[in-house]
């Protein structure tokens, strides 16, 4: 079974957690949330989760990715966190799936020199606060080699797709697609 960590930070987008954590588990995926500070962590809109375990808990070692929701403060805070950039650096030396929505891609990613060279989004105003050498798209979801990312919580389902496709298949993917009625063809 895949495993993949979700770490959440004070102020993180809630859709942005809440949905891929759903969607990966649907998919087989077993899935951990990881609180950078302490077992209960609050979203920007108020929403509190209750962690499975603490972040410095988690070794990168016994996951095939990782998942960084957004939002501000809580991609300011996942920066910040030395536990989060050590486990962002292992996953990418050992070439694991790295998936990042809205603002992390720009907060935390690029800053530990992640993304250079890579095509990537993110939520609109960040693609001025990358500090790698990349290609900024306006992509919904964007997948290059390792790496997913996303442009905010109105994508969240489209990124929750494509890292249980990356993970699972495309097989997988569409089946739990079709469970949940998401159809990324259909307009609002």
């Amino acid at each position: 079974m895949k495993k993949v960590v979700v770490f959440l930070a004070e102020g993180f987008e809630e859709i942005e957690a809440v949905i891929p954590i759903d969607v990966l588990r649907r998919g087989g995926i077993e899935v951990t949330v990881a609180g950078v500070n302490g077992d209960s962590v609050t979203g920007a809109h108020g929403l509190t989760i209750h962690a499975d375990v603490a972040a410095d808990k988690v070794s990168p070692s016994d996951f095939d990715g990782v998942v960084l929701p957004g939002g501000i403060p809580g991609a300011n805070n996942l920066a910040d966190s030395t536990v989060v950039g050590r486990f962002l650096d292992t996953m990418q030396t050992e070439g694991k799936l790295t998936a990042a929505i809205c603002a992390s891609p720009a907060l935390v990613l690029s800053p530990r020199g992640l993304l250079t060279h890579k095509k990537v989004t993110g939520y609109p105003g960040t693609e001025f606060q990358f500090t790698d050498t990349l290609t900024f798209t306006e992509d919904n979801v964007v997948t290059d080699g390792n790496f997913i990312t996303s442009r905010g919580p109105g994508t969240a389902f489209h990124y929750a797709f494509a890292i249980l496709k990356y993970l699972r298949g495309s097989e997988i993917a569409d089946e739990i697609a079709s469970s949940v009625l998401f159809s990324a063809d259909e307009d609002v």
